[in-house]
């Protein structure tokens, strides 16, 4: 289980003000983009599930991820996820020809999409995707995710925070960007779910 605080951020203005507070806890900086895969009749989203491949920084590294049976309320999301690591060029292989993702061997995520979700003979489609720029910060015992995702649509940003005491790290991150007088909302859905609506939260 992945328990994240998604605090939404307003603007760029927003954006460039929390990068700069946090900038001397800066680690790094990654670009990824985010393809997703579905059946050909939404097998995975009528199930509120997800398989993705995120490539990071220019195909340097890859990761296939199923996540499913998501919640978000409050600013906390919660989703059951799983993640293997994928071989770059077989992941590009993939998103050009989807087929190819249901030969993956040995892989418990492909698995569970075969045979959990019944894709074995039905094969997989690619729904696109969009990309991010994910800053990474080490502050105050936390590790915070600053994004912005670039969607053909426009354009949003957002702070993260994985934690086993999500409570605890969202007063921790609200308390920071209220002292710097910075606008934010609780995240109603996820990346994905903004994606396929195909609009930017309001």
């Amino acid at each position: 289980m992945e328990i994240e605080v998604k605090l939404r951020l307003p603007s760029s203005a927003a954006h460039e003000r929390l990068s700069a507070v946090l900038s001397s806890f800066h680690r790094r900086t990654h670009l990824q983009e985010n393809l997703f895969f579905d059946g050909p009749n939404a097998e995975l989203a009528s199930n509120f599930a997800a398989l993705r491949i995120r490539f990071y920084d220019l195909d340097s590294r890859c990761v296939l991820s199923l996540k499913s049976k998501p919640q978000i309320s409050g600013g906390i999301s919660r989703i059951e996820e799983q993640e293997e690591p994928l071989d770059p060029t077989v992941g590009r292989h993939c998103a050009a020809d989807p087929s190819r993702l249901l030969l993956i061997e040995p892989s418990d995520i492909i698995r569970r999409v075969r045979e959990e979700f019944g894709l074995g003979g039905k094969g997989l489609v690619c729904l696109g995707g969009f990309r991010n720029v994910r800053g990474v910060y080490e502050w105050n015992g936390l590790k915070l995710e600053l994004d912005e995702t670039l969607y053909s649509f426009g354009t949003s940003y957002e702070v993260e925070c994985e934690s086993s005491d999500p409570n605890e790290a969202k007063n921790l991150i609200e308390g920071l960007l209220q002292r710097n007088g910075i606008e934010y909302r609780y995240s109603e859905k996820s990346k994905f779910a903004v994606y396929r609506s195909g609009k930017l939260p309001e």
